[in-house]
């Protein structure tokens, strides 16, 4: 899988490394934008369209990493929110509740293995099926 397929399509499977990097890669460019736009005007103006691109990546690239441990790529949605709750850094109770949510993506996602053999969203990505 190349990594324009990870990153622009939500179907499939993806293992562990390729989602790290991808992950990696996308929060680098967030962090990176955030760090050359200056002033509020300027975010306002490019943030309607830099941070739409960045979200979409950043849901297919979990949604495959998700669909790899057999879980619905609508979690997602919650890791995002998550991730925009506590950008860039936690401020008050709520988002402990979130930091908790990030560490258990963490785990499910960066730690856990992908389920052996294939499931309902395609074969493993580290075993594909041999030709016939």
């Amino acid at each position: 899988m190349g990594f324009s397929e990870l990153f622009l399509s939500a179907n499939g499977r993806a293992s562990r490394l390729p989602s790290l990097i991808a992950a990696v890669v996308l929060l680098a460019l967030a962090a990176l934008y955030e760090a050359l736009v200056e002033g509020m005007l300027p975010r306002l103006l490019t943030g309607w369209l830099v941070y739409p691109v960045l979200i979409y990546c950043g849901a297919c690239v979990l949604s495959k990493r998700l669909h790899d441990r057999g879980r619905s790529g609508w979690w997602a949605a919650l890791i995002l929110l998550s991730i925009a709750a506590c950008w860039p850094h936690p401020a008050n109770f709520l988002d402990f509740a979130f930091f908790l949510v990030l560490l258990w993506a963490v785990v499910e996602l960066a730690v856990m293995p992908g389920e052996p053999g294939a499931n309902r969203y395609g074969a493993n990505p580290l075993r594909p099926l041999a030709p016939a």
